[in-house]
């Protein structure tokens, strides 16, 4: 009796054992493929993209994850991951998909960066000392113009470049008040403000917004009216990434002629630069018009 109670007490042992064994090895697997966790994340709260999720999320094993990563970056000393604690990539094409990595970030306990033109020099779009996700808005760049009530919606993956493109084709008496460097993002310049060479006339970028699609920490997708006046104003210069994420912006065009001088009056410190420029500003408020149509860049070398 005593030997078939001891081998039915081994029996019982090496069962547990064997399923302890189980549990242990299914969750070292699970733990060694975390993706599988943040993309089904994904997948789940964009039902209708599940089937190409594979083109929205890039995690480091994904053979484009580096390409991706380093496709829009300017300032090339954040040109690599190695010291990066950077999960996966997001390229979203909807603000479902923003809101979607939105909440999985949150689940997953992982930081979020908004990257739209990459031109962040401190790296703070596609950098984070601890683990993180970027949401690169590369395909949401799409710019409706609408010539006839002088407006437009630009996506913020578009880049200011695209951006005078699609109106200069639509319209030739529009322009818009924004930066010189076409390959910045529309979402980061604007945020920031947007200085620009019809800055003097019409303001910045930012002045001139009239509209905005958001898509908030909590994963509310809110216009102007939703999001209220205060939050419209804190996202039209506070910083892009700071309020959530702008998906997509309502501009107004300002008018502009069909012809444009530009031109260049080189002067070196020699040839009095510097006295030049201070008696430009003690007579250029002087003139009733011209100091809002002439816009004057001074670069150093």
């Amino acid at each position: 009796m005593e030997a078939i109670g001891v081998e039915a007490k081994m029996a019982d042992l090496l069962t547990y054992a064997i399923v302890s064994l189980f549990f242990s090895v299914s969750s070292a697997v699970f733990d060694l493929i975390p993706e599988h966790n943040f993309v089904t994340c994904v997948a789940n709260q964009s039902p209708q993209y599940s089937a190409t999720i594979s083109k929205l999320v890039y995690s480091p094993h994904s053979p484009s994850f580096s390409f991706i990563f380093q496709s829009s970056i300017q300032n090339f000393r954040f040109n690599s991951t190695k010291y990066h604690k950077l999960q996966y990539i997001i390229t979203p094409y909807s603000a479902d998909h923003v809101k979607a990595a939105i909440i999985c970030s949150k689940v997953h306990g992982l930081q979020v960066r908004i990257r739209s033109g990459g031109h962040d020099y401190e790296g703070l779009s596609y950098n984070s000392y601890v683990p993180f996700i970027i949401i690169d808005l590369v395909n949401l760049n799409n710019v409706r113009v609408d010539s006839n009530n002088g407006t437009a919606w630009v996506q913020a993956g578009a880049t200011v470049g695209e951006l005078y493109y699609h109106v200069a084709n639509q319209s030739k008496g529009h322009g818009f008040p924004a930066g010189v460097c076409p390959s910045m993002g529309a979402g980061g310049h604007i945020s920031g403000g947007g200085q620009g060479t019809l800055m003097r006339k019409f303001g910045l970028a930012a002045d001139n917004v009239v509209d905005a699609i958001v898509v908030t920490a909590d994963g509310n997708i809110l216009d102007r009216q939703g999001m209220g006046e205060d939050f419209f104003w804190a996202i039209r210069g506070g910083g892009g990434g700071n309020f959530g994420v702008v998906v997509e912006w309502k501009i107004n065009l300002v008018p502009v002629p069909p012809k444009v001088t530009v031109f260049n009056i080189p002067r070196t410190l020699e040839q009095n630069a510097t006295k030049l420029m201070h008696r430009w500003q003690q007579i250029a408020h002087k003139f009733h018009d011209i100091h809002k149509n002439h816009y004057i860049c001074r670069q150093g070398f």
